[in-house]
């Protein structure tokens, strides 16, 4: 009886309240609600509404006043939210493969009209679809089966892979001459002219966008940094979805300078003392972003370095110059060009350790990992860790095995500093 009472007791103990979100960090979340909203509004007008892959060039759609949704960061939010399992079900269901990327399969159940439990990423259905192989060629095949479905129009961008450090000339003239026929084909579909004026006002907002994202990922710089580098993680919808809006430019603008103060006043939002930086190597898994904290939290593992999210900041000058921006995918790149990148990156971040995710639902990303592990090692003269996980199917994650991975970089971390110190 006593036992019943305490856990009753404890039942309805009152609940820490939720610390609130900065005013920047509201302003970016209205600023996705808002991508979505206009969705749905454009929808009820019957005006078209597209689903663009997250490296589309968005500026060609905003100068044309085209509303668009981005199925990516839809399957992220559902994922993250709990209900991508069932949803990926769904589409194995109807014939899809679950060897497949657990985006494309939510995204798929979406498309032919399931409805997500998460009401805050439901998306009016596509009247047209917009796609760049930049990311991978699972997108091809992913956004030609929502167009079958759907039995819409789909506008494809094919960016070849790049095994040079530099972006070739015939390359530019070959995407740009896409990008040329794509306008023309938006064009019918929004019943709008091409606009280049606009086209310069849409491009200045999303440099300025991109550079107030850059200055933002920038601060992990600092030592101790001011923030965590899951918060780049839980801003990524909003890189994704309205790196076009000047209002998403205005609060990561917002952001930096909140993050200046932090730097100013010696605080963080890093909710511990920050013992050892990481970089955490490719797309978080966003079902379990919880367990994926936990162990780091425990051993004072700061991640300040991440190549995901700076790879959306896309800066340029001109069309020649947007079209390379876009050919710099990570998927997109060669090898060299990647290490390099990454190295540059924790070299800048000062990190004393990686770990890597090898993400069952990115195979282009996660095969020429292990190359890059050795590279981080000998180059770096860090520990590397690697665990397995997805980014959208939390099937293929084991919690145990993921603490297991970090317990173990920890143990390199300290034996590495150890050595130093010694010498």
């Amino acid at each position: 009886m006593a036992e019943n009472q305490v856990n009753t007791q404890a039942a309805e103990a009152p609940k820490k309240p939720k610390k609130e979100a900065s005013p920047a960090t509201q302003a970016l979340r209205k600023v996705v609600s808002d991508v979505y909203a206009a969705a749905w509004k454009a929808k009820e007008e019957g005006r078209p509404v597209g689903w663009s892959s997250s490296k589309f060039p968005a500026e060609i759609c905003e100068t044309l006043g085209l509303a668009v949704v981005y199925p990516e960061n839809q399957a992220a939010g559902i994922a993250a939210q709990h209900d991508g399992e069932r949803m990926c079900q769904i589409a194995e269901d109807m014939g899809f493969d679950a060897d497949i990327c657990g985006y494309a399969r939510i995204s798929l159940a979406c498309a032919a009209g399931a409805v997500t439990t998460n009401e805050s990423r439901r998306v009016p259905l596509p009247d047209f679809v917009i796609c760049c192989n930049n990311i991978c060629n699972c997108m091809t095949k992913w956004y030609e089966n929502i167009c079958r479905m759907n039995n819409i129009p789909l506008i494809m961008i094919d960016v070849p892979y790049n095994n040079h450090v530099t972006v070739d000339d015939s390359y530019v003239e070959y995407i740009k001459g896409q990008f040329n026929d794509a306008i023309k084909q938006l064009e019918v579909i929004s019943g709008n002219k091409w606009d280049e004026k606009r086209f310069k006002e849409v491009c200045d907002n999303a440099n300025r966008c991109a550079k107030a994202w850059l200055k933002v990922c920038d601060y992990c710089q600092y030592k101790p940094s001011p923030m965590s580098g899951f918060d780049l993680f839980n801003h990524m919808a909003d890189v994704v979805t309205a790196r076009v809006k000047p209002e998403a430019a205005e609060a990561f603008e917002m952001l930096a300078a909140e993050l200046e103060e932090h730097v100013k006043n010696g605080t963080s939002t890093l909710p511990f003392e920050e013992k050892y930086r990481i970089m955490f190597e490719g797309i978080p898994c966003w079902p379990d972003l919880k367990a994926l904290f936990k162990p780091l939290k425990a051993n004072g593992l700061n991640v300040t370095a991440v190549v995901y999210a700076p790879a959306f900041g896309f800066v340029y000058d001109d069309m020649d110059s947007l079209v390379r921006a876009y050919c710099k995918a990570p998927n997109s790149i060669c090898i060299e060009q990647g290490v390099d990148w990454r190295e540059g990156i924790c070299r800048d971040n000062k990190v004393d350790g990686v770990l890597v995710h090898y993400n069952r639902s990115c195979k282009p990303w996660s095969g020429y990992m292990p190359e890059m592990q050795r590279r981080f090692n000998k180059d770096l003269g860090v520990p590397v860790a690697g665990f397995d996980g997805d980014q959208a199917d939390p099937r293929n994650f084991n919690a145990a095995q993921y603490e297991t991975r970090v317990q173990g970089l920890v143990e390199a971390m300290e034996q590495n500093k150890a050595n130093k110190e010694a010498k």
